[in-house]
C-alpha cells in the first residue's frame, strides 16, 4: 500500500478544506433545501452578454487570446476604472486578464510575497486569502475586525498588526461574509500607515459595484499615494452575473503586472477566449444591468437585515456585497451547531461565521443573491426554528 503522505506537498496537505462547501454539498444531498449559502446571483448573464459569446463560436472565434487578454478587453477594463473611480491604468502595461479573480489574487501573492514575509489579512473574511498566502510561502496575520465598528478595518488595529517582516495588507471590501465597506475616511486613515511602513496592498473589489446608499465604492487606489503600491482585483462574476465565465483581472503597477503576467504565462497560458468576447459586450452595455441587479439586491438586503433583526439576530446594515451577518450568539450555539441543526432540521443552508476566521464565531453568513420567494421562505423557517429552540429551552 502507497503511503502518499510522503508524495504530497506538506503545505497543501495542512490546508483545511472550505467551510463554505461543507453546508453546500450537505445541502445538494437533501431535498427540499433552501440555500442561502453560496454567493452566487440567481440572475441569468443578461442576453446580449450572452449572445456576443455566442456570436464568438459562430465565427470561429475558437483561438487562444494574447497572454494577457485581447487588447480591446484591456481596453474597456483600463476605461471602466477611468470612468467609475478616476484611476487611470495604461492597458498595455497595467491590466492582466485571468481565470477568475481568484487566479489574480494567486498571481498577486506569489509576485508580491517572499517567503516567510507576513501577510496582513483582516478577518472575517473569504476563505481563499490564508490559503494562497500559504502557498506563496508567506505567512499569513489575521486581524479581527469588529461587529461594533461594522467590521472596518481600523487603522490602530493595522498598526498593532504590523511587523519588519510585513509585506503586503490585503483589504477585502465590500466584504465578503460580513457586507461591511470602507468610506473615503476610512481609506485615508489605513493608507497613512501603509505609506508609513511603506507596505504593498491587495485590494479585491469584487463586489465594487454592490454597494448601497448614498455610499459608492472607493478604491484605496484613489488615495493619495496609495495607486503606485497596490494591485486591485476585479472581475466579471459578480457586477454582470458571470460566475461560470471565470474571468477576472488585475491592475497595478506596470512591473508588478509584468511579473504576475510571467506566472500567467507558464501556469494559465490565457483565460477563456468566449468569456473575454463577452465581457467586452458587458463592459461597453452593461451598465444598466448592473444598475437594475444592484436594485434588486437592495431590496432583498432590507428585507433580510429587517427580518433578522424583528426574529431577535442582531444584524448590523451591511452596505456592501449580498451577504448578511447575523449574531447568533443569544440562540446559545456555536455557529456550527446552529448552522448544523437548521439545515437538518429545517433545510435551510447558511454557513458558520468561523468559515471565515475565528472572529467570526457567533455568526452566521446568509447570502441574499436569491429571488425574494426564495428568501421569504426561507426566513420563515429560520424564524420557526429559532422559535422552536426558545421554547425547547423554556419546557
Amino acid at each position: 500500500m502507497i503511503d502518499y503522505s510522503k508524495y504530497l506537498n506538506s503545505s497543501i496537505q495542512s490546508l483545511s478544506p472550505s467551510g463554505i462547501r461543507k453546508f453546500f454539498d450537505i445541502a445538494n444531498e437533501m431535498e427540499h433545501v433552501i440555500s442561502l449559502s453560496i454567493g452566487e446571483p440567481d440572475f441569468q448573464t443578461p442576453w446580449h452578454i450572452r449572445d456576443e459569446g455566442i456570436r464568438s463560436l459562430e465565427k470561429g472565434r475558437t483561438w487562444y487570446s494574447p497572454n494577457r487578454g485581447f487588447a480591446d478587453l484591456l481596453d474597456q477594463i483600463s476605461k471602466y476604472y477611468e470612468r467609475r473611480f478616476s484611476l487611470t491604468y495604461n492597458p498595455s502595461e497595467q491590466v492582466l486578464v485571468t481565470v477568475g479573480g481568484s487566479e489574480a489574487i494567486d498571481l498577486a501573492f506569489r509576485t508580491l510575497v517572499e517567503k516567510g514575509e507576513e501577510v496582513i489579512i483582516p478577518q472575517p473574511a473569504f476563505v481563499c486569502y490564508n490559503p494562497l498566502c500559504i502557498m506563496a510561502g508567506g505567512v499569513p496575520v489575521n486581524i479581527n475586525t469588529k461587529n461594533e465598528d461594522n467590521f472596518r478595518l481600523k487603522a490602530a488595529d493595522l498598526e498593532a498588526a504590523i511587523t519588519p517582516k510585513t509585506k503586503l495588507v490585503v483589504l477585502p471590501f465590500p466584504n465578503n461574509p460580513t457586507g461591511a465597506i470602507m468610506e473615503r475616511k476610512d481609506l485615508e486613515e489605513i493608507a497613512e500607515v501603509i505609506k508609513r511602513h511603506n507596505l504593498f496592498v491587495l485590494s479585491d473589489e469584487i463586489y465594487c459595484e454592490l454597494t448601497y446608499g448614498d455610499l459608492n465604492h472607493v478604491s484605496i487606489a484613489s488615495i493619495d499615494g496609495m495607486y503606485e503600491r497596490t494591485v486591485v482585483i476585479n472581475g466579471f462574476s459578480k457586477s454582470y452575473a458571470m460566475t461560470g465565465w471565470r474571468l477576472g483581472y488585475a491592475l497595478g503597477p506596470a512591473p508588478v503586472i509584468a511579473q504576475m503576467t510571467k506566472l500567467h504565462q507558464y501556469g494559465i497560458m490565457s483565460a477563456p477566449t468566449t468569456a473575454q468576447y463577452a465581457a467586452i459586450e458587458a463592459l461597453k452595455n452593461g451598465d444598466r444591468d448592473v444598475n437594475h441587479m444592484r436594485d434588486e439586491y437592495d431590496m432583498r438586503r432590507r428585507l433580510v437585515v429587517d427580518s433578522f433583526n424583528a426574529m431577535g439576530l442582531s444584524c448590523f446594515e451591511p452596505l456592501g456585497a449580498f451577504y448578511v451577518f447575523p449574531c447568533i450568539k443569544s440562540t446559545g450555539l456555536t455557529s456550527e451547531e446552529f448552522c448544523t441543526r437548521l439545515i437538518m432540521e429545517k433545510h435551510v443552508a447558511v454557513v458558520p461565521g468561523n468559515a471565515f476566521g475565528e472572529c467570526g464565531e457567533g455568526f452566521v453568513r446568509v447570502s441574499y443573491s436569491y429571488s425574494l420567494s426564495h428568501l421569504k421562505v426561507a426566513l420563515e423557517r429560520i424564524k420557526e426554528f429559532l422559535g422552536e429552540l426558545k421554547n425547547g429551552d423554556q419546557a
